[in-house]
């Protein structure tokens, strides 16, 4: 059968997007999707086709629906659109758990999974029904009544739970803000910094430099600031926010929110009969068990905290010996360590930033993936976004389009923060036998462009976009017409991070870099002088950044094994011991960290965190093999093409790392290229 590929024209209407529309459509396509679904079970046509293909084809309808909404909640947050979000959100939960929890719909996917027709599925099929049947289990399948009601309510509470988490820590975040009249207050900011400061301010109607607690705004501060009172005063604005200490105490805290939903996470997890919400978590994805998690973030932190302490006390003993500071504190580290790595390698973030701008990165972005992979991505003029800044391309290869997605790049008022890529649409195969192309959000929070000049970037935000461009890819290159498994929906999620954090490695190449870079002004790419230096620097403090992510990982991973509702301050615990085995910087004691931590508890990584170091060692193991043979060598750019990206989660994650390598990853890989090893 010769399927069409559509992509089509109709695309979500961004800027049209009324919160007053938005409840009853989503409450009409709900009814939609149960109403089909009845039909499509009455009918006891218990096929591939009469079963998954016909659900699909409903829920799609409610995806698309949803995914502009949630989206525009991330990146134009207002009051209204929040509101209209908030109660969505509980309804689309309740769909979910119903869904899973349907005895009817479950023994209509066993039915099939035991048929006869089952041995005629591809494997990409049968993995569908496989993951479905596990997911039917762990949504309360095999529950009585009572138990059923209380898991969905359960569910419920959580996804309200987590928003709520996440918008307190938005609120928090455009909350704080500080004028600086007297540039002489920030000396030591490059002019960018100083530049950016002065138009934020502008932007609001200030006389000055507004200084905001955005990474763009932040991190020049952190870094550069002579004033180390006021380092201090920005750090801590930023590490209490969301919880019961520093500028906004109180008012937008985090803390019963947390133990609500860890509370939550561990009756739900006991309900399914498991031990701890650890153990449930781990039922979808690549490690067995427990054990083997903390075997593996204690490997990794045993052969990095000798190192990091190494690098920490060669930054004091620097502070020291150099500027007299007898005691480095958490608001020094980034600054002193610039100064560091200026004495050591002669560079500095800044001296690269002007052969960074953001066009000239992006289209070596799209080079580096055409010479890989032998795709084209051309610009798409004339589509509505949700802003003027935001960028829209397609992928081609041979001709034939292969997907669509839109580039948000810069900062701004009532943007969450961060780096992320999320679907518009998935990959699958309609029902008149065309393929629905995907479309993909990529997401980051860069310092915006100024004045009539382009973006200029640091180094670390074009690892950044490479990375959540990696992540694209995996849904953007998929060749899996199955929803279920296509792109990265049914990819472990200690796997997922294998294709983004890929894609950093071409950051770092020689070969690369040549036309990754070009000076905003005169579009010469870097020298060969500033390129060594850049690449001999490569390493600089590795352990320490190496200790600081096993902190966060170990601390995810103990804090949902152990979780005690009934022990006093035990997040605060937790996180203090990890630290005591494995920062080599100490915490100070309003350092609240954990009141901001997203990714657990307003995201999908709640013990889970860990997947960023399980996946980076597949990725440095990965990246081995074109270091074996070449950069760009289009034959193993093939084969990572046709066993990672295109398969999606059609295959175990294992199988297909071992099907490009030919064997299994080793943790030595990434160590060496960090080089801790």
């Amino acid at each position: 059968m010769t399927n069409s590929l559509m992509l089509e024209n109709i695309l979500p209407p961004f800027k049209t997007i009324s919160a007053d529309d938005v409840q009853p459509a989503i409450d009409n396509l709900l009814d939609e999707c149960r109403s089909g679904i009845q039909v499509i079970l009455d009918s006891g046509e218990n096929s591939w086709d009469g079963l998954i293909q016909a659900r699909d084809e409903l829920e799609d309808k409610l995806n698309q629906a949803w995914s502009p909404v949630s989206h525009m909640n991330s990146l134009v947050n207002s009051d209204d659109l929040r509101k209209v979000y908030n109660e969505c959100l509980p309804k689309l939960s309740e769909y979910s758990t119903e869904m899973g929890q349907n005895l009817q719909l479950f023994q209509a996917y066993k039915e099939l999974s035991e048929s006869r027709q089952s041995k005629d599925l591809t494997i990409a099929q049968g993995k569908v029904i496989d993951n479905a049947l596990r997911e039917f289990r762990l949504s309360g399948i095999d529950l009585n009544v009572a138990e059923k009601q209380r898991f969905a309510d359960i569910s419920k509470q959580l996804a309200e739970l987590s928003s709520r988490f996440s918008d307190n820590v938005l609120d928090a975040n455009g909350a704080w803000s500080k004028l600086i009249v007297e540039a002489a207050e920030l000396k030591g900011l490059p002019d960018n910094a100083l530049a950016l400061l002065k138009q934020t301010a502008d932007q609001r109607g200030e006389d000055g430099y507004l200084l905001t607690l955005d990474m763009p705004s932040y991190l020049p501060v952190m870094t550069y600031c002579d004033n180390s009172e006021l380092r201090q005063e920005v750090y801590e604005a930023f590490v209490t926010r969301a919880s019961d200490q520093g500028p906004s105490a109180g008012k937008f805290d985090n803390s019963a929110l947390m133990l609500d939903i860890l509370k939550l996470r561990k009756e739900q997890a006991a309900l399914l009969g498991f031990d701890n919400f650890a153990h449930l978590s781990l039922a979808m994805k690549m490690a067995d068990n427990t054990d083997e998690v903390f075997t593996f973030l204690r490997e990794l932190s045993n052969k990095s905290r000798s190192v990091a302490q190494g690098e920490f006390d060669e930054l004091c003993k620097y502070a020291l010996d150099k500027h007299g500071v007898a005691e480095v504190n958490p608001w020094d580290l980034s600054y002193f360590a610039e100064k560091l790595k200026k004495v050591k390698f002669d560079i500095s973030d800044e001296e690269l930033r002007p052969y960074f701008p953001a066009p000239k990165v992006t289209a070596g972005m799209f080079e580096v993936v055409r010479r890989l992979y032998d795709i084209e991505i051309k610009q798409v003029d004339d589509m509505e976004t949700w802003h003027q800044d935001v960028k829209t391309y397609c992928i081609y290869k041979d001709g034939a389009p292969l997907a669509r997605f839109y580039m948000d790049l810069y900062a701004r008022t009532n943007k969450q923060g961060g780096a992320w890529m999320d679907e518009c649409r998935v990959r699958r195969l309609k029902n008149d036998g065309s393929i629905q192309l995907p479309v993909a959000y990529l997401t980051c929070n860069f310092t915006e462009p100024l004045g009539d000049d382009p973006a200029l970037l640091t180094h670390n935000e074009v690892v950044t976009l490479f990375h959540e461009f990696g992540h694209g890819l995996h849904h953007m290159m998929t060749q899996m017409d199955c929803a279920g498994v296509s792109g990265i929906n049914g990819v472990a999620w200690d796997a997922v991070e294998l294709p983004s954090q890929f894609m950093e490695n071409w950051c770092w190449q020689r070969e690369a870099l040549q036309f990754i870079s070009g000076h905003y002004k005169t579009d010469e790419p870097l020298p060969d002088e500033l390129l060594d230096k850049m690449l001999a620097a490569k390493n600089f403090q590795s352990a320490m950044g190496m200790v600081r992510q096993l902190e966060f990982s170990l601390f995810d991973f103990q804090l949902h094994v152990e979780f005690d509702e009934n022990a006093e301050n035990q997040i605060q615990e937790i996180l203090d011991s990890v630290r005591k085995d494995v920062a080599v910087v100490p915490a100070p004691s309003f350092n609240r960290f954990q009141h901001a931590f997203s990714h657990i508890f307003g995201g999908g990584y709640s013990a889970g965190y860990y997947s960023y170091k399980w996946a980076e060692v597949l990725s440095a193991d990965a990246f081995g093999k074109f270091v074996e043979d070449g950069i760009f060598n289009r034959q193993t750019g093939e084969k990572f093409l046709s066993t990672v990206l295109e398969q999606g989660g059609s295959r175990d994650a294992m199988d297909l790392f071992v099907a490009f390598r030919g064997r299994e990853p080793s943790v030595d890989a990434l160590l060496r290229q960090e080089g801790i090893l």
